[in-house]
């Protein structure tokens, strides 16, 4: 079968990859995100123009009905149309960049692989809010994000540790968006993201979990809802709290300096992300193992050793630092499916 080309449209840069079903990377590149990401990426897959099997797109939010990927059709473009107010950050331009691939070459069979899809099995108790039985109805709960690479993660560790059937793993996926998730024997328990990828975590730009009175107070006051949502998604985070940058390598360079705004964002990025796997080990009824990721999480060794020091009181454990793979095991999943079909 012929390679597959794997799109993964983040929130700020485009990755891409030609990798075939051994898993080998026969191209890859990673170049600007909005609206610049189409021509880039069609310049750069010129000389494969006919010789791809497939396009595999990461699509962030596949809201309750998508739980594996699926080939992309006219209806399941409509579907992920409906879903874009849930991750406006992510959902709009990776259907732009669908539908650009798609007049670039009608032949090459898109694929939609969803970050929430590894969470779609999330017990009861993890995925409901305290909410109204009728908001509850409408669809309100807690989805989970990526999705693909804690999979990716938690087949990794099973990898690295000889499958051990009973392995409770705390996935930290750090990067311009940060999320945990608690995976017992290969599966989501339990995991930081909600209804939306604003939930849980201190991020880049974005704030993470905020108590929704405050948010109410503010509407109360007058502020916009479009001006609420700007903020919280595009300057808060360690964005907001340095009033510097979101970028980590800048915060971490800046605080040896003794620059206020960055020692304050790193502290409040470092306590809410002890918190949040201190909940991580209560669902999972201890730990095993703790494995980051992202390019925060895989790449930032003072982060490992803090975190070690601050969370001994788990008692051995085994740590990785995993690089994110969203797009090998994307091409896994679409090149089997494909050959299956």
């Amino acid at each position: 079968m012929l390679p597959a080309l794997v799109v993964n449209l983040g929130s700020s840069s485009l990755k891409a990859a030609v990798i075939d079903r051994a898993g080998v990377r026969l191209w890859q590149g990673q170049g600007p995100g909005g609206g610049e990401a189409a021509p880039w990426l069609a310049e750069q897959l010129e000389p494969w123009r006919g010789q791809l099997a497939l396009a595999a797109h990461r699509v962030v939010h596949g809201g309750e009905h998508f739980s594996a990927p699926a080939r992309i059709t006219p209806e399941l473009v409509q579907a992920l149309e409906a879903l874009v107010p849930l991750a406006p950050l992510h959902n709009g331009p990776a259907l732009a960049l669908i539908r650009a691939l798609i007049a670039w070459d009608p032949a090459l069979s898109p694929w939609a692989c969803f970050d929430t899809a590894f969470h779609h099995h999330l017990p009861e108790a993890a995925f409901t809010y305290a909410l109204p039985a009728s908001w509850r109805a409408r669809g309100l709960r807690r989805f989970g994000f990526h999705g693909l690479n804690h999979q990716h993660v938690s087949e990794t560790v099973a990898d690295r540790l000889g499958h051990p059937g009973q392995l409770r793993l705390i996935s930290c996926h750090l990067g311009a968006g940060c999320s945990l998730a608690a995976i017992q024997e290969g599966r989501s328990i339990d995991t930081t993201m909600g209804y939306t990828p604003l939930e849980g975590l201190v991020m880049a730009s974005r704030s993470g979990s905020v108590d929704p009175g405050l948010l109410l107070h503010l509407m109360r006051e007058g502020l916009p809802v479009d001006h609420i949502d700007h903020a919280l998604t595009r300057e808060s985070g360690l964005l907001g709290l340095s009033e510097l940058s979101g970028d980590w390598a800048e915060l971490r360079q800046a605080a040896a300096t003794h620059h206020r705004g960055a020692q304050l964002a790193l502290e409040v990025f470092q306590h809410r992300l002890l918190a949040g796997i201190g909940a991580m080990a209560a669902s999972l009824n201890g730990v095993d193992a703790i494995a980051l990721s992202g390019g925060i999480g895989a790449n930032d060794r003072l982060l490992e050793e803090e975190l070690k020091e601050r969370l001994g009181w788990l008692g051995p454990l085994h740590w990785f630092r995993i690089p994110a793979d969203e797009e090998g095991l994307m091409a896994r999943q679409c090149l089997a499916l494909a050959a299956a079909a």
